[in-house]
C-alpha cells in the first residue's frame, strides 16, 4: 500500500535536520525522515482488531511539528522508530477479528487514537479504569505495540496510509447524517472539548483563547454548544480566523499583530498594566482562565502576562524547546494545567468518552463545519498538503485532509 512514513533513524534525522536548513522542501522525500513509499498493509494484531480502509487522514499541528523536526526526543520511548504518520482518521472496516461483535465489514468508523491498556489485553491501570486513557501508565511498557497512538505505532499504521488497524475499544460508528469530511474532525474537536471541560468556565468568567487554528475555533464552538455564557476573547493571527471565531461565538477578537495588545487586554478586563525596568508589560488583574491552543514561547508568555492572580492557564498546544521566565507563575499563584489528548470527560452530569461527546455535537447540526475543511489532497500530493497546512496565512488553510479513496 501507499503510505507517508516517518523514519527516526539517526542518519535520516541528521540529514533532514541539516537539509531542512537549506530548503523547507528537503524535509520530505529522498533521504529525509518523511517520504511516501510502498509498504505492506498492516495485519490484525489479534481477534479483537479490525482493518480499516482510509477515507481521509487529517493533518494536525503535531504532524507538521513532526515533519519539520520541531519536537524534542522526550516522548521517543512511546513511538516506533519507523511508522506511518496520521492520527486524525475516518474509514471503512474491511476486515475484522472473530471477537469483534458490534461492528461489521463496511461500517464507517472513526478510531480513538490512543493505545492504552485495553488495546493490548492488559489489566487496566488505575487511570484507564477511571476513563483517563490519555494518562495510561502502560503506554509501550513491555507490550507488543511499540507506540502510544495511531500514527506513531508501526503495527497499527496511520491515516496517511491506505489502511490502518484499530482495536474494537477504539471504534466509533459514524452517524449516517455526518459526511466523512465532518467525521474526520472528531479528533481535533475532542482535543478542544477535553481542555474546555477540565477547566470549564463559569458564566461570569472572562476567558481568553490564544490561537484560532482548528482547535481554538472548535473550543469556542464547543463552549457555546455546552451552554457556556462566559465572555470569550480570542487572539487570532489572520482575519479569516477572526471572522470564524466570531461566527462560532467569540465576543471579541484581538489580532496578534496589535501594537498595543496590553492596553486592549486591560480595557477588556479592568486590569492594571505594569512595566518592569527590563522586559514586557504585564497585567495585574486580567482573565480568569486562559486556554493556550498554540504552545509557543510567545503564547505561553502571553498566558502568564494576561491571566489574573490565582487564575487558570490551560496548556493545550504542545510546547517544546522554549525559554520562559516563570516569575509570574509564582507571583500571581497561577494554576497551570497541562492537557494531553482526551479520554473520558464529565459532561452534563455523566462520564462520557470524549469522542462520543464530539460525535454527538457534530451530528446535532448545531455547528456549521463547512468552513473548517479548506483543502483536500491525494496521498501522492502529501508535500503540497503539508505546505498548505503549515502556511495558513498564504493559503487560508484551517483543516487540510489527505484523501485515500
Amino acid at each position: 500500500m501507499k503510505a507517508v512514513t516517518f523514519d527516526s533513524s539517526l542518519s535520516k534525522y541528521i540529514y533532514t535536520f541539516l537539509a531542512g536548513k537549506v530548503s523547507k522542501k528537503l524535509y520530505c522525500g529522498g533521504l529525509s525522515c518523511v517520504k511516501m513509499e510502498n509498504i505492506n498493509e498492516p495485519e490484525l494484531p489479534g481477534e479483537d482488531w479490525v482493518k480499516v480502509k482510509t477515507i481521509y487522514g487529517g493533518i494536525c499541528g503535531s504532524d507538521t511539528n513532526l515533519v519539520f523536526l520541531h519536537d524534542t526526543p522526550t516522548l521517543s520511548p512511546f513511538v516506533s522508530e519507523k511508522f506511518v504518520i496520521g492520527h486524525e482518521n475516518v474509514g471503512n472496516i474491511v476486515e475484522k477479528g472473530k471477537n469483534v461483535k458490534d461492528f461489521n465489514i463496511g461500517d464507517r468508523i472513526v478510531a480513538d487514537i490512543l493505545l492504552p491498556c485495553e488495546t493490548f489485553g492488559s489489566k487496566k491501570c488505575k487511570n484507564c479504569s477511571e476513563g483517563n486513557t490519555n494518562l495510561c501508565e502502560n503506554f509501550s511498557k513491555g507490550k507488543p505495540l511499540t507506540g502510544m497512538m495511531l500514527g506513531t505505532c508501526n503495527q497499527t499504521g496511520g491515516s496517511w496510509g491506505e489502511y490502518y488497524v484499530a482495536h474494537k475499544s477504539q471504534l466509533f460508528k459514524v452517524p449516517d447524517n455526518l459526511s466523512s469530511e465532518q467525521a474526520v474532525l472528531v479528533d481535533p474537536l475532542a482535543s478542544a472539548i477535553h481542555p474546555a471541560l477540565k477547566s470549564l468556565p463559569e458564566d461570569s468568567d472572562k476567558i481568553l483563547i490564544i490561537g484560532m487554528g482548528i482547535i481554538g475555533l472548535m473550543m469556542v464552538a464547543f463552549l457555546r454548544y455546552a451552554g457556556c455564557k462566559a465572555n470569550i476573547t480570542v487572539i487570532a493571527r489572520y482575519d479569516f480566523q477572526g471572522q470564524l471565531a466570531k461566527k462560532y461565538g467569540a465576543d471579541q477578537v484581538i489580532y496578534s499583530n496589535n501594537d498595543n495588545i496590553e492596553q486592549k487586554m486591560a480595557d477588556l478586563t479592568g486590569a492594571c498594566i505594569h512595566k518592569p525596568m527590563i522586559g514586557e508589560k504585564y497585567l495585574m488583574g486580567g482573565y480568569d482562565k486562559i486556554f493556550d491552543c498554540v504552545g509557543s514561547q510567545r503564547s505561553i508568555k502571553d498566558c502568564l502576562r494576561f491571566v489574573k492572580s490565582g487564575g487558570n492557564v490551560v496548556l493545550t498546544g504542545l510546547a517544546a524547546n522554549i525559554n520562559i521566565d516563570w516569575t509570574l507563575v509564582w507571583f500571581k499563584e497561577i494554576n497551570l494545567q497541562g492537557i494531553y489528548c482526551y479520554g473520558s470527560d464529565n459532561f452534563k452530569g455523566a462520564n462520557v468518552r470524549t469522542y462520543k461527546i464530539a460525535l454527538d455535537m457534530l451530528s446535532s447540526g448545531k455547528i456549521d463545519t463547512a468552513p473548517l475543511v479548506t483543502h483536500v489532497f491525494t496521498l501522492s500530493d502529501y508535500k503540497k498538503a503539508i505546505d498548505t497546512a503549515s502556511s495558513k496565512g498564504r493559503h487560508k488553510s484551517i483543516k487540510v485532509l489527505l484523501k485515500s479513496i
